[in-house]
């Protein structure tokens, strides 16, 4: 069993599709095991996107981030990390295959409703940056 970080963006939580969001994860054979409603402060979000700090778009993702409430869920099962990169669809709603969470719900590249944690390694960080057991 594997586990990844799903957050529910703040443009998602604006048009309260949260639990439209976790029923397309539990019919996908996910278990939400863990989730809280946070709201991050800029400097937790820079934090939390350390790794594009280098990237054109880093302070629009961080302002994006800490713009509203988000949903931080842990998902748990076989291949959760590339089963779920592939339900949400590419990052861009417009590039998204059919039936995928950002073609469904993302209103534009930054506005794209879900992040997913990228490789083992990330979605340990990422897991650990919101749950600190």
């Amino acid at each position: 069993m594997e586990e990844t970080l799903s957050i529910i963006k703040p443009d998602a939580m604006e048009r309260n599709l949260e639990d439209e969001i976790k029923k397309i994860f539990i019919k996908n054979n996910f278990e939400i095991v863990k989730e809280k409603k946070v709201k991050l402060d800029k400097k937790e979000a820079e934090q939390f996107y350390k790794v594009h700090e280098t990237k054109p778009f880093y302070d629009d993702l961080c302002n994006y981030l800490s713009s509203g409430p988000v949903l931080v869920m842990v998902l748990k099962k076989e291949n959760a990390i590339a089963d779920n990169r592939k339900i949400m669809g590419s990052t861009n709603p417009q590039d998204a295959d059919q039936g995928t969470i950002r073609k469904q719900f993302g209103i534009s590249i930054d506005k794209n409703s879900v992040h997913g944690s990228d490789s083992k390694e990330n979605a340990q960080k990422e897991i650990s940056f919101f749950f600190k057991d």
